[in-house]
């Protein structure tokens, strides 16, 4: 008997929530619904992952599963939710959280200790476990979770990876049958964005159910054995992982991506070369597209050298947001520079150590490198938020150790890593014009310009920022930094926390500010994102620059990316397996339509 068929620890039928007092007619009526008509069950031992926009309703359902709802927050509630078969309504949330452990999207505003073991004895004190199977408890759990060296550290210290380990082995600790994620991997590198799935897998083996909310769907098709997607409230599709990504089209309109080896294999579908569920791996994809091609197509293929393929193939991968290096106009002076730059912080040891870095007008650039690499430090040293131990750092020709930071900020705005840091207003207009007052720009001017890139943006030029969603607050603070049209801007993390359509506005803004000419430094750990945009990218690792120069070209150096702890896209990837394996032809392609085309091409030759 499988999961699904046994009794599910989790059992919601029919619950529809507003966080707002009902409309008329109740809640089930309700436009503001942010749950409608939800019905699921999730048997014991599954691991299910849950997708969707901004807005869909993916934390309120987290919410309704841990019960928050309606312990917490309050509401107008209908239908029914069982936890281990009983009613959510009838139990108390001490006695829910005995069976559902869950980890929230802000790691900060969960922890409650400075130190890891601190944190670890909280939960396991305030649920009465007997002292003398504490310290085995503990100790059994970071050895699960893979951080028994981390025990004594401060939580402070630690990276973003760790703490989340940290956190879900706080909750691990006090044994609950369920555990509920919230975008556990939003600020995470590859690397670390895959420990702690693999940790959520091992857990799983050892018999927690887990569900987690995610928006890196290459991550939730690898480990996941089912997925829901939430649209507007609703639950809309629940699969396997290739049953729901052979709905690309459906998703793409609903705002939620597929993985990119997946939409090769459902475009390839629409034209009828291949049928069925799509492929997860580049495995997959590779031994599909070479099962298309004829041996004829094979033999002619290889008469092309290495060279001319990747320049043809360079050719079909357009689409809009390929980024190609732009050629240095002859004399042209960077707007950035860093030159021999070493920075350490009090009492530790150095953060970054020996950075050169130009920069010229209108590129894009992208900083990549795992977790504590130093490339929020970097993007500090450029702003004047920290001044260079040694070396020198220049801003638009400004030296910023000769100059105050006010200075440096008329010449670059910085959209930081979590949005709530930067805003302060109590509108959406408000804010966004805000930098520019300050600038000293008229009200009126400053609110027209405002009000306009607002409407760009789509949001809600009267409401409060902190009532807006977090990936709509991270629109509101890149929409101030737009709005004040600065020669260089400088991006932490810009498409963490968003959905799919989200992420496509702010890159597309990103990208027609660089054609205007404004520089784009842009810390990213979305390495498709990266792929698309970014014209040349900077690889990071232990505070110091391992290489620099085109896109394709350092995610093409397998060792450079293994040191790096960053994995290519997955397009590169599989274009390299197919130019090795199939074709030379495949070499340098970066896009799907790419793939798409190439592989046509091939089978109509054969």
């Amino acid at each position: 008997m499988t999961a699904r068929e046994e009794k599910p620890i989790i059992e919601m039928s029919h619950v529809t929530f507003s966080y707002d007092a009902p409309a008329e007619g109740g809640a089930e009526n309700s436009e503001d619904a942010a749950l409608r008509d939800v019905s699921l069950s999730i048997g014991a031992g599954e691991f299910v992952g849950v997708i969707g926009p901004s807005g869909a309703g993916k934390s309120t359902l987290a919410s309704v599963m841990s019960g928050a709802i309606p312990h917490h927050y309050h509401g107008a509630l209908y239908g029914a939710t069982l936890v281990d078969g009983h009613d959510t309504c009838d139990v108390t949330l001490t006695d829910i959280s005995q069976v559902v452990g869950s980890v929230l999207q802000d790691i900060d505003t969960q922890m409650v200790a400075s130190v890891v073991e601190d944190e670890m004895l909280f939960g396991l004190e305030n649920f009465g476990v007997p002292h003398d199977q504490i310290e085995g408890r503990i100790a059994q759990t970071l050895e699960t979770v893979g951080i028994s060296n981390l025990h004594e550290r401060e939580i402070a210290t630690l990276s973003g990876g760790q703490k989340q380990k940290v956190a879900i082995a706080a909750i691990l600790a006090m044994r609950p049958r369920v555990l509920v994620l919230d975008e556990p991997t939003a600020a995470l590198d590859p690397a670390s964005s895959t420990l702690v799935f693999d940790t959520l897998r091992k857990v799983r083996e050892e018999g927690v159910t887990v569900v987690v909310i995610e928006q890196k769907v290459a991550l939730l098709s690898e480990y996941c054995d089912r997925i829901l997607v939430m649209s507007k409230g609703s639950l809309v599709l629940d699969g396997t992982p290739r049953e729901v990504f052979s709905h690309g089209d459906e998703l793409r309109r609903i705002g939620v991506d597929s993985p990119r080896v997946a939409r090769v294999y459902n475009s390839l579908a629409k034209d009828g070369l291949v049928s069925g569920a799509p492929c997860l791996t580049v495995s997959e994809a590779a031994e599909v597209i070479s099962g298309l091609v004829q041996p004829a197509s094979k033999t002619s293929c290889h008469v092309a050298s290495a060279e001319e393929g990747a320049r043809e193939a360079g050719f079909r991968a357009g689409s809009k947001h390929v980024a190609t290096p732009r050629p240095h106009a002859e004399g042209a002076q960077p707007v950035v520079s860093l030159e021999d730059v070493s920075f350490a912080y009090p009492g530790r040891t150095a953060s970054v150590d020996h950075l050169d870095m130009r920069v010229y007008p209108g590129e894009v650039v992208g900083i990549v490198g795992q977790n504590g690499a130093g490339k929020t430090t970097l993007t500090k040293l450029l702003n004047g938020l920290l001044r260079p131990a040694s070396g020198t750092v220049r801003m638009a020709g400004l030296d910023t150790h000769e100059v105050p930071t006010s200075a440096i900020a008329a010449h670059c705005a910085t959209l930081f890593q979590n949005p709530d840091y930067q805003l302060c207003k109590d509108t959406v207009l408000e804010e966004v014009a805000f930098g520019l007052t300050l600038q000293g720009v008229d009200e009126r001017d400053a609110r027209e310009r405002a009000s306009a890139v607002i409407e760009h943006f789509g949001l809600p030029a009267d409401e409060a920022p902190f009532s807006l969603s977090r990936g709509q607050r991270q629109m509101v603070a890149l929409a101030s930094v737009v709005v004040m049209e600065p020669e260089v801007v400088l991006l932490d993390e810009p498409t963490s926390g968003l959905d799919y359509r989200e992420c496509m506005t702010v890159m597309d803004t990103v990208s027609k500010m660089a054609e205007r000419g404004c520089a784009v430094i842009m810390v990213c750990h979305d390495m498709e994102v990266v792929s698309d945009f970014a014209e040349r990218i900077v690889v990071m690792a232990n505070g110091r620059i391992l290489d620099r120069g085109g896109t394709l070209e350092m995610f093409s150096n397998a060792k450079l990316m293994q040191e790096a702890s960053v994995r290519a896209p997955q397009v590169i990837e599989l274009s390299e397996v197919l130019a090795r394996d199939l074709s030379p032809e495949f070499a340098g392609i970066s896009q799907v339509s790419g793939i798409v085309d190439l592989t046509e091409e091939m089978v109509r030759r054969g």
